[in-house]
């Protein structure tokens, strides 16, 4: 079964005169193929939220699907750190695809099946499988960008392809109100972006290729005249998965810093963009549609904002990631405080401080993913993405979801935004023992 998912052994060189030829037109597909192939995750990954209106007519509570909806923040958590290492020695253009088609599957399964929104415990456990299928995302697209991409432009095309999260997240919303129109059914909000889930699989399998070596192709570093990274001359030593673990993610101590940091930052992305709606209900005195166009201005306001960053990182800081994940918290920082003691009544200013966040929030988020890689040699891409991955849901993502709705009860709305102020503060600190490092390494 491992050998299914082997990576390809690398052939012959082509000729010089035909390397350039396939390298770019390699490139664009591979990056096509992992931007569609990521778009489609979040088809499938935020699509329950959308349903839950119908469920709640059911007779389910809030609470009930809070905890059903954790299943998959929780699973995909430990997926990402477990499929991360796995995928470090797999084959990308099939894991990834594979991954997608079967988290398709399951969103099939819970709009066809009767029993699966049946009871709390039979959501929680499709959508916590479900959340396992999803961390076979994010490790194989990481491996692709490490092998088709150098170290100075990474930052660029790795915010580009970022982005591709607040295209499937944002189309989430549409695809919900297609599904009814087209089938007349609520739980075709899960089988129809299933359906297109498994499309979105074919086509990125069509156009991924796992390194440039199994094209006929030299490295990346080789072809652009580009080994910024430290670690090259040992990304092709032949290690097991536990070899690379212990010695290059284990003891890796800025790799742990900025484990850290993706806790906090991902407890601000989630606790603003989960409560939003509640929040600017209760405490704006918002409408439903009102608040629905402010929870979808925050996230495509995150598309520009992310490539920007990438842009900075690469152009402004000579490809450091420190510098520009904190400039982004400080703006962060700024608009949270802003949204919070904004008073009701100048709906303006609160439509602008939450876009400004959304804006800015995304960058670091993508930085984190991008630094982790950095920090490891290629072949350790996936377990050091996996490691921020498993903090940044376990820790940031599960501690928004469950434990910010028991302070907004016993505190108010108050308490909580001093969770997300201390959060911003604690991802800048997190950061800053990372930025010697990358000076160094700029020299």
């Amino acid at each position: 079964m491992l050998r299914f998912f082997r990576a390809p052994l690398p052939i012959a060189v082509l000729p010089r005169e035909e390397v350039d030829r396939v390298y770019i037109n390699n490139r664009w597909k591979v990056f096509l193929g992992i931007f569609i192939g990521y778009a489609g995750y979040y088809l499938v990954r935020k699509n329950f939220s959308m349903a839950m209106p119908d469920l709640l007519k059911l007779g389910y509570s809030k609470t009930d699907l809070g905890f059903a909806i954790s299943g998959v923040s929780i699973s995909y958590g430990i997926s990402k750190f477990v499929m991360g290492t796995l995928s470090d020695k797999s084959n990308a253009r099939l894991f990834l695809s594979l991954g997608l088609a079967l988290s398709g599957l399951t969103m099939l399964v819970m709009g066809t099946l009767t029993w699966a929104t049946s009871s709390i415990w039979a959501m929680f456990l499709l959508l916590s499988i479900n959340g396992w299928f999803q961390g076979m995302g994010w490790p194989p697209a990481g491996r692709v960008m490490v092998y088709w991409f150098s170290h100075k432009e990474r930052g660029l095309k790795m915010s580009i392809w970022n982005v591709a999260h607040n295209v499937g997240g944002g189309l989430v919303g549409p695809m919900a109100f297609w599904a009814t129109i087209m089938f007349g059914v609520w739980q075709s909000k899960f089988y129809f972006p299933g359906l297109v889930a498994i499309f979105l699989a074919v086509l990125a399998f069509l156009l991924i290729r796992d390194n440039p070596q199994s094209c006929g192709l030299p490295p990346i570093e080789e072809y652009k005249d580009d080994y910024s990274n430290p670690y090259q001359s040992k990304d092709d030593i032949k290690m097991s998965s536990r070899e690379v673990f212990f010695t290059y993610v284990l003891h890796n101590r800025l790799l742990w810093y900025i484990a850290f940091a993706n806790i906090f930052i991902y407890l601000v992305r989630y606790g603003v963009l989960d409560w939003a709606p509640t929040y600017l209900e209760e405490v704006k005195g918002y409408t439903l549609s009102e608040s629905g166009w402010a929870y979808f201005a925050f996230e495509y306001a995150g598309i520009p904002g992310t490539l920007l960053c990438g842009w900075i990182s690469d152009k402004v800081f000579k490809s450091r990631r420190a510098p520009a994940t904190i400039l982004y918290m400080i703006f962060v920082l700024i608009a949270l405080l802003v949204y919070w003691k904004n008073p009701p009544g100048h709906p303006i200013i609160d439509q602008m401080a939450l876009v400004t966040i959304g804006f800015f929030i995304y960058g670091p988020v993508m930085l984190i993913g991008l630094f982790a890689i950095d920090l490891v040699p290629k072949n350790a891409a996936g377990s050091a993405a996996g490691l921020t991955g498993l903090f940044g849901y376990l820790g940031g993502a599960v501690f928004a979801n469950i434990a910010m709705g028991y302070i907004l009860d016993h505190y108010q709305w108050d308490g909580g935004f001093i969770v997300l102020v201390v959060s911003c503060l604690m991802a800048m600190l997190c950061m800053i023992p990372t930025w010697n490092r990358e000076l160094k390494r700029a020299v």
